[in-house]
């Protein structure tokens, strides 16, 4: 029999993030309020922050929903793939994603995968006014194919032969630092007047797990840059690159930032205030840019890193 998922299937309890407050459990939305998907299906490698340790939410469900209740939006949060074809998906004013690998495979979580058809209503969806939020694994997800990162693949510029997905997103990871994976690094703002980043200095001191990116689309507008000066890896290895972004998929508005890996960064507010900036932008409740700076913010974006040595 198919599934038709419904409002219970994926609507989960809530607790504040990073704290042990306890909320209300069950609320349901405002007639006024908007709703948004926190979709956080992994294919390929589970990060702590989307885990669900004891059926319990993540810690990104967690302050996700924290933020629609200080805004007047409701976060419905689900790692179940068939959403996307139920009647369910068009109530969503943005979808945000946290995911990896391949998300047509049942793949690490073992959760529904979507269908080839829900992806593609995924897309439809944003081209035609829906918004769209990525959150640092976003860009680790439908990557091209043949996906070999031991054979190097993801070093190759693909243009426009770049999956639909990966369009729409505006970049792809390659591979992130390993010795050591996480660093702290100056972030240049580009646009300080983008919302949630309102008061912030630039350039801006934050520690992460930093993606190394590749194909960016040479419309978005680049709201931050990675200042790759003395990291270390070979992936660093290259000019400054956008971190933190927002474009038009045909009507649908689109915001990204490589953002959110570490646990401890889901409490400190300025990736709080940038996240929440970019929901409601892509909701449409926030003005914010989407004029095309790339190349001015960061002329040597279409650089590709040396690959790291054979082990």
């Amino acid at each position: 029999m198919t599934f038709q998922p419904n409002r219970r299937d994926f609507l989960r309890t809530t607790a504040a993030a990073g704290a042990s407050l306890a909320l209300t459990k069950g609320l349901l939305a405002a007639p006024s309020q908007k709703s948004v998907l926190v979709f956080t299906k992994s294919s390929g490698w589970e990060h702590d922050v989307v885990k669900r340790i004891d059926g319990k939410p993540s810690i990104m469900d967690n302050a996700i929903t924290e933020m629609g209740k200080k805004h007047n939006f409701e976060a419905v949060c689900s790692k179940d793939g068939r959403i996307f074809d139920s009647a369910e998906f068009a109530k969503f004013g943005v979808a945000i994603f946290f995911t990896t690998g391949d998300l047509l495979e049942e793949g690490t979580d073992k959760q529904p995968p979507m269908t080839a058809a829900g992806k593609q209503k995924l897309l439809d969806a944003i081209h035609g006014g829906k918004g769209f939020v990525g959150v640092h694994a976003a860009s680790d997800t439908f990557h091209n194919k043949p996906d070999s990162p031991e054979k190097g693949t993801r070093y190759v510029a693909y243009g426009e032969k770049s999956d639909p997905y990966l369009r729409m997103l505006g970049a792809e990871f390659i591979t992130h630092g390993s010795t050591p994976r996480l660093q702290s690094c100056k972030v240049t703002i580009n646009d300080p007047n983008f919302p949630g980043l309102e008061g912030v200095s630039s350039p801006l001191e934050f520690t992460e797990e930093w993606y190394s990116l590749k194909d960016f689309m040479t419309d978005i507008h680049v709201i931050g840059t990675l200042d790759t000066a003395g990291m270390k890896g070979n992936c660093y290895q290259r000019k400054p690159y956008p971190v933190i972004w927002s474009r038009m998929h045909g009507k649908g508005r689109v915001f990204y930032t490589a953002m959110g890996d570490r646990p401890e960064n889901w409490q400190i507010p300025f990736f709080l205030n940038l996240l929440t900036g970019g929901i409601l932008f892509s909701l449409g409740e926030a003005k914010g840019s989407v004029e095309s700076n790339l190349i001015v913010a960061a002329p040597g974006y279409a650089e590709i890193p040396p690959r790291e040595p054979a082990k």
